[in-house]
């Protein structure tokens, strides 16, 4: 069995790898996209500077997105991190809370049992 988890989690781990290669290479599209609509804007470059303008353009999209990434990455641990915290809590809670009636349970059948006798 816990071969399987390992197999199945290297497949959900290749599976991510894949998604974000294709969302990547969609961002690096778009980024080209966005520049060259950028520069179709301004008429009075040549064709050597609406390269070079296109490809700052291109960069700092890029760089700018890379960025918003890594603090969406981090706020998802940091919320990840938060959420197993409240979910460990609720586990132990609900853990007290059956034993706690199990016990009260057991209690009021034995004595019900022992009241009859």
């Amino acid at each position: 069995m816990s071969a399987t988890r390992t197999t199945t989690k290297t497949t959900a781990e290749a599976i991510n790898e894949i998604e974000g290669y294709l969302l990547w290479e969609s961002e690096k599209s778009r980024a080209r996209e966005r520049a060259r609509a950028f520069t179709a804007a301004l008429p009075w470059l040549t064709e050597a500077q609406r390269e070079h303008v296109e490809q700052r353009y291109t960069q700092d999209h890029l760089a700018a997105s890379r960025d918003h990434l890594r603090r969406i990455a981090h706020r998802s641990g940091e919320l990840r991190t938060e959420y197993e915290a409240v979910h460990r809590t609720l586990k132990r809670r609900m853990t007290a809370w059956c034993t706690t009636c199990t016990a009260l349970t057991t209690v009021t059948v034995l004595l019900t049992l022992l009241s009859h006798r």
